[in-house]
């Protein structure tokens, strides 16, 4: 609502209070009346609808693949909730169906908008953290509660996203974590992910909630998760750097998403409080303001100019407002994405892998190079 050049053509949700939600935003906003579609199965129809440039889909994570690969079909562009897929099949319908229309696929992974992600990439970028060796990233989010409340009350209780829980394990959300690393490190662009290990550990989060709250001989308590209560994914990369992955939503932990890196000259962490130690100011990291100088004189342009704009508009979330105004200007100019089709792929495979991995006794696992070969000169 707070770009300019865009106008909202079309508006689809089978539930029809989201849809009357919608509408009533853009009537606030002044905004043309958009299409409706709210019956089953009529995405197609907004989908084929062609004076429609571009299509966003922000459905459950089993169903991002099929709208998204229709769309592109339909001459769209597509910008995608995360996970873009689910397994390495879906993974390579994206990259095919994309390469195959000519049209852009994006994946909407908002962290890497994140201002000490974007400042950690414009220092990496700089040679301030000299050589890149290794990095680390999550989503750590204590949501047991979401797990039994009712989806009217924003939880997940007979939802999607519980069922996965109890089918699947491995690591189900990785790209929250795996984006800015991947940015930082030049994956796709001179470096690629050769191959995982990943490890989970048992079980044991929800089920102890669940009887703590609802009682021990609960119906709660007595369902079963495949899913255990913490994942760690190790990534190796064809220029032999390391990633460290993981994925924790039912412990007690704080919220977390590390964001660390280590070079041959610093190092950086967000979580759990900033942190910048560099040889050149000696073995104790910097603190007050001479750490602040540093996060400002490295500041990204798309924190100092975009991310200022969202706080003078009093934008809720300054990431999403960054990367929504990234968006509509690489596709207005004709530029490349800040993410591609490439990336959406590569991030979101670490899923089936991960659980692959667990399942077969944390074997390695390649990564497939969804590039075919083109990460050296991209």
């Amino acid at each position: 609502m707070h770009l300019e050049g865009i106008e909202v053509k079309a508006l689809c949700d089978l539930r029809k209070e989201n849809i009357e939600r919608a509408e009533h935003i853009l009537r606030e906003f002044g905004r043309p009346e958009a299409e409706n579609y709210s019956e089953e199965g009529m995405w197609r129809k907004m989908c084929e609808c062609k004076e429609i440039d571009l299509i966003y889909i922000c459905t459950d994570w089993l169903t991002h693949t099929d709208i998204a690969v229709y769309a592109l079909q339909q001459g769209r562009h597509v910008a995608l909730e995360v996970p873009a897929a689910m397994s390495v099949a879906d993974c390579w319908r994206l990259v095919d169906t994309a390469e195959e229309t000519r049209r852009h696929c994006m994946m909407l992974e908002n962290c890497c908008y994140d201002a000490f992600a974007l400042t950690t990439l414009n220092m990496v970028q700089q040679g301030v953290l000299g050589e890149i060796t290794h990095a680390e990233g999550s989503y750590i989010h204590d949501l047991r509660k979401h797990y039994f409340a009712d989806e009217k009350a924003g939880g997940y209780h007979n939802h999607w996203i519980k069922l996965y829980s109890q089918q699947h394990t491995g690591n189900p959300y990785p790209t929250h974590g795996l984006g800015p690393v991947c940015q930082w490190m030049n994956i796709h662009r001179g470096d690629r992910m050769e191959y995982l290990v990943s490890m989970s550990s048992r079980q044991a989060g929800l089920s102890a909630y669940a009887g703590q709250v609802f009682g021990a001989s609960s119906e709660e308590a007595a369902q079963s998760y495949e899913m255990g209560d913490v994942n760690t994914t190790l990534i190796h990369t064809a220029k032999g750097r390391t990633i460290l992955l993981q994925y924790d939503v039912t412990t007690p932990r704080p919220y977390s998403r590390h964001q660390t890196v280590c070079g041959t000259k610093g190092f950086m962490q967000k979580y759990p409080v900033p942190c910048l130690l560099l040889d050149e100011y000696g073995k104790e990291p910097l603190s007050g303001e001479q750490f602040e100088r540093m996060m400002e004189q490295y500041k990204h342009p798309f924190t100092a100019v975009i991310g200022e704009e969202a706080r003078r508009k009093n934008m809720p979330n300054e990431m999403n407002y960054i990367m929504d105004y990234r968006l509509i200007h690489c596709l207005r100019n004709g530029l490349p994405l800040d993410q591609d089709v490439y990336d959406a792929a590569e991030w979101s495979c670490i899923t089936e892998l991960s659980e692959r991995s667990v399942r077969q006794g944390s074997v390695p696992v390649e990564i497939p190079d969804f590039t075919r070969g083109n990460w050296k000169e991209r």
